[in-house]
């Protein structure tokens, strides 16, 4: 009663009274309307809240949506008690209750179907729910006190166990209260499986497994509590562990990968040929295509360890630190309209400069995130002058190096996560005296230099408590920085600190998804209990590794390039086949738009030009992707208007394949005079030559018997343009899938 009776109500309390004591006359007082102790009354967010979230009311494709659904808004899967009650017991006047008559109140019969209702039918009149609404309406429309009980955790029964193909189970979810209570809330809960193919959830927590092999995880979610449960589909077919157990080795990774397939019976593919293998390290380490003296001297080195050493030397070339940087820029690299173009091109020489000295990475972290100075002569202060308020640093700092995606919880109690509003704006207070000096943004032309400063004061608020929030790192306590010290550098200390063991892992993970083409936790930015790793014991033996060789990316690579699992084929076994998340073989993708761009030019031997760029400029070396490249826009690169981190399409397309085949500038270096077809048609080299060594420079790899054969009799055919003829087989080459892809 004491929360209908506040000096916040819309109506005088006169009028509550008098409505309330009526409602109390028409019902006869014949459901016990008063509570006591043998009829507590139910509690607004103990008892109601949950089944609004339970049956969808307050999700995003309805009320809970940011302007609500018809003019009744409720706050995101109830995040915030206060918003709702006002919208249920007092917005538009109260329409939604009829305390006089409780039966007849919109909340009731909207939902019963009584009523018209968007949102369909959500229970009838004979369900626990509808009683539930019904008995608080009746009761008074109680909050909880001070001396209610409080959530405090979610369980979920049984202990997690593996699964068999087309095996239910059956989840029950208790929650924890802290005067020690519990209630079963399983029908209140909201189910979600990550991979849903192997084992789906109905939305009473029945699990059923399908027939793929593999592994998910279940998330159950109350009340802004989220517990997880994570099983296995192994295969039915057993695999002894000595078949394991013989399996070659080349370090911690091959037994960690191992370990995981045995428990799901899976075996891994065989070795790839020396020839891709050593295609497949240009392209992951450099982004280039080795050359035929590259090739020879690889097939020419006969010690026994040469997998490794050649990984070393392809990681100390000069394109290393191009390709490495132009990943990053995908992340880091702004909007030259927006901030300017020379700010954009510092960030650009910043990073490459970065990866030439093989900057350790967490020194690389540390001077983005506590960077300094003009946005002319330190790129790294960029990142500053494109996000300029501490919540929109946050988003990007917290997506990228803690691989945790929190923007969510800039307006609400995360979904996925444990992550709360405090959490969000205690995290941005870090960015709070960030100041700036000179000329600021004026787009579509910001050309001005700006100095990037710590600021002696600054302050963030909660949005709904409108508190002062102090810097307060995701984990751990809140920080008092005084005036004279940049809280930045705090932060800084606290991300690659051993107390915070995700900086490491996302690190790992990134490199890892590169390189493997698949991340042990996937998406890569998105590190949370809801979205597992695939091998944890592979992801954290990474990590310690990448802190042991000192953040070291090169020696990281290194460790992967060497591994037997690096090494796989890519064609699948008997057991591996729709395996594509434990890394049991090879996962073949396409080129990516700058890799393929190069490689058309180093096979054609003529670049392509672009626009403002000196002759001879590869793709890897441009600062921004708004220079002119049909090809690159083909094949995927950024949109230059997007705002970083930039997400790159992975898959193909019918433009793709159109433009390879089509593309007039691609045409005219195949065709070109002095170009690699017209060097070889001048030459003396008879066709078996001729053919090997386009195999050689496109493949990588010598022709088999049948391909020479083949291509040899078309040169023996009466009145062949030897140039023409060469030409096409270019353009052939250039077509097909093992080209395009990373094999």
């Amino acid at each position: 009663m004491s929360a209908i009776f506040s000096t916040n109500d819309s109506y005088p309390k006169l009028h509550w009274v008098l409505l309330f004591v009526a409602a109390q006359c028409l019902n006869g007082f014949s459901a016990d309307p008063i509570p006591s102790a043998s009829n507590p009354s139910l509690k607004f967010e103990l008892d109601i809240q949950p089944i609004l979230t339970a049956r969808g009311c307050n999700s995003g494709p309805c009320h809970g949506k940011a302007r609500g659904q018809n003019g009744f808004a409720l706050s995101l899967l109830g995040f915030d008690a206060n918003m709702d009650y006002e919208a249920i017991v007092k917005n538009s006047r109260g329409r939604r209750l009829s305390v006089a008559s409780p039966t007849e109140s919109l909340l009731l019969n909207k939902a019963i179907g009584k009523e018209p209702h968007g949102g369909g039918i959500r229970f009838s009149e004979t369900d626990e729910d509808y009683r539930l609404l019904l008995k608080w309406i009746q009761t008074g429309l109680a909050r909880t006190t001070d001396s209610d009980p409080t959530l405090v955790s979610v369980e979920v029964a049984p202990a997690p166990h593996s699964l068999m193909a087309g095996q239910t189970e059956s989840l029950t979810v208790t929650a924890r209260y802290n005067d020690g209570s519990s209630r079963n809330v399983t029908p209140m809960c909201a189910f979600q499986s990550n991979e849903p193919a192997i084992v789906s959830v109905a939305s009473n927590g029945q699990l059923k497994a399908g027939a793929l092999p593999g592994e998910a995880t279940i998330m159950a979610r109350y009340m802004g509590k989220i517990t997880t449960w994570s099983t296995a589909v192994p295969r039915p077919e057993p695999i002894a562990i000595e078949q394991y157990n013989a399996l070659p080795r080349n370090n911690f990774i091959d037994d960690l990968v191992y370990q995981k397939l045995s428990t799901l019976n899976i075996l891994p593919s065989s070795d790839c040929t020396d020839t891709l293998f050593i295609r497949r390290l240009y392209l992951d380490a450099i982004g280039r295509l080795p050359t035929p003296a590259e090739l020879k001297a690889y097939e020419a080195d006969m010690e026994s360890n040469k997998h490794s050493r050649w990984a070393q030397s392809v990681l100390e070339l000069p394109e290393y630190a191009d390709f490495w940087a132009n990943k990053w820029a995908d992340l880091l690299r702004p909007n030259p309209y927006r901030v300017g173009i020379k700010a954009t091109y510092s960030l650009d020489a910043w990073l490459r400069d970065a990866f030439r000295k093989n900057l350790p990475y967490d020194q690389f972290v540390r001077q983005i995130v506590t960077a300094q100075g003009s946005n002319w002569r330190n790129g790294a202060v960029t990142l500053f002058r494109d996000r300029r308020e501490p919540e929109e640093i946050t988003t990007i700092v917290s997506q990228l190096f803690l691989g945790v995606r929190l923007e969510c919880a800039k307006c609400h109690q995360h979904p996925f996560e444990v992550y709360s509003q405090a959490d969000f704006y205690g995290m941005a207070a870090y960015f709070a005296r960030v100041g700036y000096k000179g000329t600021g943004l004026s787009p579509p032309i910001s050309g001005g230099e700006e100095i990037v400063f710590s600021k002696a004061t600054g302050a963030v608020k909660h949005p709904l408590t409108n508190l002062v929030l102090p810097p307060k790192a995701l984990t751990g306590p809140a920080n008092e920085v005084p005036p004279e010290h940049d809280p930045r550098v705090s932060l800084a200390d606290w991300m690659l600190s051993v107390d915070n063991p995700t900086f490491a892992r996302v690190a790992v993970n990134r490199i890892w998804a590169e390189v493997i083409g698949v991340g042990i936790v996937d998406p890569v930015d998105d590190l949370r209990a809801t979205n597992p790793p695939s091998n944890e014991a592979l992801l954290t033996a990474l990590a310690n590794h990448f802190r042991e060789v000192g953040f070291d990316q090169k020696k990281l690579l290194q460790t992967i390039f060497t591994s037997r699992t690096y090494a796989l084929s890519s064609q699948p076994n008997a057991t591996n086949a729709s395996d594509a998340r434990n890394f049991s073989r090879h996962y073949r993708r396409r080129l990516k738009a700058e890799v393929l761009s190069d490689a058309i030019s180093d096979v054609t031997l003529r670049e392509e030009d672009f626009d403002g760029m000196p002759k001879g400029t590869r793709a890897m070396q441009l600062w921004t992707h708004r220079t002119n490249s049909e090809l690159l826009d083909a094949f995927a690169r950024p949109d230059p208007n997007q705002d970083p981190p930039c997400e790159r399409v992975v898959g193909t397309s019918m433009t793709q394949t159109l433009h390879l085949m089509n593309a007039n500038h691609i045409q005219k270096r195949i065709a070109a005079d002095g170009g690699r077809c017209d060097l070889l048609a001048k030459s003396d080299k008879d066709p078996a030559a001729l053919v090997t060594e386009l195999y050689l420079i496109i493949f990588n790899r010598k022709p088999v018997e049948t391909e020479l054969r083949l291509l040899c009799e078309e040169f023996a055919k009466t009145g062949t343009d030897r140039r023409r003829l060469i030409e096409d087989i270019m353009w052939s080459m250039l077509n097909s899938p093992e080209f395009l892809y990373l094999d």
